[in-house]
């Protein structure tokens, strides 16, 4: 069996508050009572594993990725807007038909011809749009081709998930179940299997937050590994931090693809500056929030939101170069200012866009409450062909093709059950792991608290799903117990955890031609709907 990190089961006691050591208290210098904790030394397990569950994820993902052979949900837009920018630099107003155009010809992305002169108004920064015309260029106007980028970042994302839940636990198995969890949940396979944006996001908010635990780490083994004082009153400059950049980068790619990705910035910012008092409390700082908010605060700032800013910036070079963009003249018909004319139209474009966004509260009828999202009530429908349309694909004439962007509800449900056992580990044993965990769920579905009345949709939590598969396999972990636990205790955890991630795979068996189009007859497609409201 392999070994379970003590950390996901039993983490450090926490000091109280008024203890302080003799040296500490007399102003001299003392050394970390704890050091840093390393990884686990088999590095190659530490990377076949995550791989393994990788493979299955990428199975799952381009299998067929061409499939179905149409416009899935809005797909209509992206794929379109996709082949404008490589046209044109940024998004066109399309010709009536175009879907259809687009189905009928070669794939021939240079010749295409489907857009009306005009530009478009659309309400999402580029950087998604582009990523899925990396796909288009390599591949052509075809579903595999505006699909590729997308199911990509999707099979990536569940390598990083479980490095970083080894790297949170110092556990390979808990990686490798979390890694695995992810592969097979249906809202993250459909999303990775259609071109839309929220895959897009979802990566990069997933690497943003796995550079900041790479930058803990190197911070932390930097001064708790070795012999080295530090002074009692401010501690010691915590050396350069390249992660904490890379994060901003990450972030910045975030938030050019959804502005969702501003709530991502605010909470991990947050949360990296805490991680940096907790740390100079263990370097036997007196004051360490007043510290760390002179010292690490300022320069966490301007790396991650700095960076963040320039690079979203950047992902609108296609607009602010060329003169085709949607309001790129707007500046033109205003009054003179000494601010350049491209910065001042592009702020008009996000007011516009904001206004539409805010104002946005017209019925879809698959949208749904985010407070109904960790049960997947309310699951989007991306595809659907039935009747004499879908007649004889399932060896039958009552048939049924559909693209369903349901959770796998063992993952859901079970996942729902261990943020709660999350929120107990954060509380009562300030378990840091729990928090960051926690943190990421937050910043991906409390602010939609915010807009009960908008139209939204189950699809959004693609972008916090990874961080449910790692608490829920945080907790499996736990249910598991630690290494040296007694054997009955082990055992009768083996089984209790070996049997949620069973029936993990049972249910992505049961759900995968729903999430995939495969023809169904329409009893047997009737038997996955488990819900009234799935339907």
């Amino acid at each position: 069996m392999a070994r379970v990190s003590a950390t996901a089961e039993a983490p450090r006691a926490a000091k109280p508050r008024h203890a302080r050591s003799a040296s500490a208290s007399s102003g001299s210098p003392r050394r970390p009572q704890t050091g840093y904790r390393p990884l686990p030394g088999n590095r190659w397990v530490g990377w076949a594993g995550p791989l393994a569950v990788t493979a299955v994820a990428g199975i799952l993902r381009f299998t067929d990725l061409g499939r179905p052979d149409a416009v899935v949900f809005d797909e209509t837009y992206y794929a379109k807007d996709a082949l404008a920018l490589l046209r044109f630099g940024s998004e066109q107003a399309f010709l009536e038909g175009a879907d259809d155009t687009i189905l009928a010809s070669d794939g021939n992305w240079r010749t295409l011809d489907v857009f009306s002169g005009d530009p478009g108004f659309v309400v999402h920064p580029p950087f998604g749009k582009w990523t899925i015309a990396a796909g288009e260029w390599l591949f052509g106007m075809t579903p595999f081709g505006w699909r590729f980028a997308v199911a990509l970042l999707g099979t990536l994302s569940v390598l990083l998930v479980a490095r970083i839940a080894r790297r949170l636990t110092r556990s390979n198995l808990i990686g490798v179940t979390a890694g695995l969890l992810l592969a097979l949940d249906g809202i993250h396979l459909v999303m990775s299997r259609t071109a839309i944006l929220d895959m897009v996001i979802s990566f990069w908010v997933l690497a943003a937050f796995g550079f900041l635990l790479l930058d803990r780490d190197q911070v932390r083994k930097r001064w708790l590994s070795n012999d080295a004082l530090s002074p009692a009153m401010w501690g010691p400059r915590l050396g350069p931090r390249p992660w904490r950049w890379a994060a901003g980068i990450s972030l910045g790619l975030a938030c050019g693809v959804k502005w969702s990705g501003l709530w991502f910035v605010a909470v991990f910012g947050l949360m990296t500056v805490i991680w940096d008092v907790g740390l100079r409390r263990r370097l036997g700082v007196e004051n360490p929030w007043s510290a760390t908010l002179v010292r690490s605060a300022p320069p966490a700032f301007v790396a991650i939101v700095g960076s963040a800013l320039v690079v979203y910036l950047l992902t609108w070079t296609g607009w602010i170069v060329t003169d085709a963009g949607w309001g790129r003249q707007w500046a033109a018909g205003q009054e003179p200012s000494i601010m350049p004319d491209w910065l001042r139209s592009l702020w008009h474009y996000h007011a516009q866009a904001w206004s539409f966004h805010v104002s946005l509260e017209s019925d879809h009828s698959y949208q749904s409450n985010p407070l109904s999202w960790f049960l997947q009530t309310r699951p989007t429908s991306f595809f659907y062909r039935g009747g004499e349309e879908a007649a004889g694909t399932c060896g039958g004439e009552n048939c049924s093709i559909a693209i369903n962007a349901i959770g796998n509800p063992v993952v859901w449900w079970a996942g729902a059950i261990a943020l709660i056992h999350q929120v107990w580990r954060y509380v009562a044993h300030r378990d840091w792991r729990s928090g960051a965990v926690l943190a990421g769920v937050l910043a991906g579905w409390a602010p939609w608290l915010l807009y009960l009345d908008r139209t939204i949709f189950t699809f959004y939590t693609v972008v916090f799903v990874p961080f449910i598969a790692i608490a829920l396999a945080m907790s499996l972990g736990a249910l598991l117990g630690p290494a040296d636990a007694p054997l009955d205790r082990r055992r009768w955890g083996a089984i209790g955890a070996g049997a949620i991630v069973l029936a993990a795979v049972a249910a992505a068996w049961w759900f995968y031609p729903v999430w995939t189009a495969q023809p169904l007859t329409y009893l047997e497609w009737t038997w996955r709907m488990w819900m009234p409201s799935w339907v």
